[in-house]
């Protein structure tokens, strides 16, 4: 079957060099997109990316170096007076 098409003349022009390198006709060229578009299952979608938080990035990495520092949450007196004092003025 005959079909007639109005293409930009510049994706004319860059098909027709393309395929020429190839050796390949313009029409096997049409012929084969149509094909593979036809058969496909259309656009395909973007899934939405389930949230990632920087917690659950690190989380492998989370204890792996000792730094040697005793954690403050672990000094009962560290907290003590935490927030009895007036604030400063800095």
């Amino acid at each position: 079957m005959k079909a007639t098409f109005d293409l930009p003349e510049d994706l004319y022009r860059r098909v027709k060099a393309k395929s020429a390198l190839q050796g390949r006709p313009v029409r096997d060229v049409v012929v084969e997109l149509f094909g593979a578009w036809v058969t496909s299952r259309g656009p395909r979608r973007a899934k939405k990316d389930k949230f990632v938080s920087a917690y659950d990035m690190m989380r492998p990495y989370i204890g792996v170096v000792d730094s040697g520092i005793p954690d403050l949450a672990s000094n009962p007196r560290h907290m003590d007076g935490f927030g009895k004092r007036p604030p400063r003025h800095r």
